[in-house]
């Protein structure tokens, strides 16, 4: 067995059945499910002999102590996280308390099961922590793409707080040989991304008649990467990376954020056309930009590449397509997850002409 933490989320849902359907072994579920937890994102294999979902928190010693004695995993895949930039300046001490204290006591919880198992088990063991590109900061737009030796520069709560649960994976493994495996993505899209996020707002808001609001003059850049292609990487570095060691996953398709929105207005164009026949990029509505917003992000997955032989399938056009494909055949996957509690925020966010 593994234990994957925050599974229920976007990239750990998809993670978890991606494993389900390439690998043999099984995997406990361990998440918290706040609100962008969505079990529903794994209705599909909630019935496998092989899958098991346990809510909690990654912070609660006991639960987790008890839960590996259980278990006996080989691997730990930690996924688990406060993960949205407009969230954390609205609030940060969940930030803190989920990605920094949380991922403090579960390492604190790993080492004490991984100190006990024998010498062949020990060897075997994983912990792979899931980090993000933004720890890195803004990149000039002529600057080369992050390396894994980039220097950190968070400049966000979020940024800040994945950066020290970074650094506490790499201490742990220093100090306490802790066997660690770090990776650092850039910006996911695909199936069962939470509908706050750039890529599913747009699409959820155009089909609804709704505003797509756009951050300042939308020419904020980021690398996106096709969340099943995160997973096979993921994958990929726990069964060959080397211990101790960060691998960078980036997609290396970089567009800003209004050609972003200007291709889902294309593609909902052809597939799903308005009924007036007017284009859904009338319905683009520029917004005040968040404050501390990078203006560019971009990964180098070279070592990945050549290290590891990982290879991204997708490229933007194909991926975009797909996912866009999705959310138009799943709209009470979508409903479900963009009601309560989000709707308020959306309104908070951008104001009520896009809510």
């Amino acid at each position: 067995m593994i234990i994957v933490t925050g599974g229920a989320g976007f990239i750990g849902s998809n993670f978890i059945r991606q494993w389900l359907a390439t690998e043999q072994d099984g995997v406990v579920n361990l998440d918290k499910l706040t609100y962008a937890g969505n079990l529903q994102s794994l209705a599909d294999v909630s019935g496998n002999p092989r899958y098991r979902f346990v809510q909690g928190d990654i912070g609660d010693r006991e639960l987790v102590d008890r839960l590996l004695a259980e278990v006996k995993p080989h691997a730990i895949v930690n996924f688990a996280a406060e993960s949205h930039v407009d969230r954390s300046i609205h609030g940060a001490a969940e930030f803190i308390e989920t990605n920094v204290v949380g991922t403090f006591r579960l390492i604190e919880s790993v080492r004490g099961y991984w100190s006990g198992l024998n010498e062949t088990d020990k060897a075997a063991f994983r912990f792979l922590h899931v980090s993000t590109d933004e720890v890195y900061g803004s990149l000039d737009f002529d600057a080369p793409a992050f390396t894994e030796t980039h220097t950190y520069a968070p400049n966000s709560p979020y940024s800040a707080s994945k950066a020290a649960s970074d650094h506490l994976v790499r201490a742990a493994h220093h100090t306490h040989g802790l066997p660690t495996l770090t990776t650092n993505c850039s910006n996911n899209y695909g199936p069962y991304h939470f509908p706050e996020k750039l890529i599913p707002l747009m699409i959820s808001n155009a089909v609804a008649g709704k505003g797509l609001p756009v951050y300042g003059d939308g020419k904020n850049v980021r690398d996106w990467l096709y969340v099943t292609d995160h997973c096979t990487a993921i994958r990929t570095v726990l069964s060959k990376g080397r211990i101790g060691e960060t691998y960078n996953i980036g997609g290396r398709n970089e567009r800003n954020n209004l050609d972003v929105v200007h291709t889902l207005c294309d593609l909902l164009d052809e597939l799903s056309p308005r009924a007036d026949g007017q284009s859904y990029r009338t319905q683009i509505t520029y917004v005040k930009d968040r404050p501390g917003h990078d203006r560019r992000y971009a990964i180098d997955a070279t070592k990945l590449e050549n290290e590891l032989g990982w290879r991204a399938e997708e490229n933007f056009e194909s991926g975009i397509r797909k996912t866009v494909e999705w959310y138009l055949a799943n709209g009470a996957w979508v409903a479900a997850a963009a009601s309560g509690e989000y709707r308020h925020w959306v309104e908070k966010q951008y104001g009520k002409a896009v809510a």
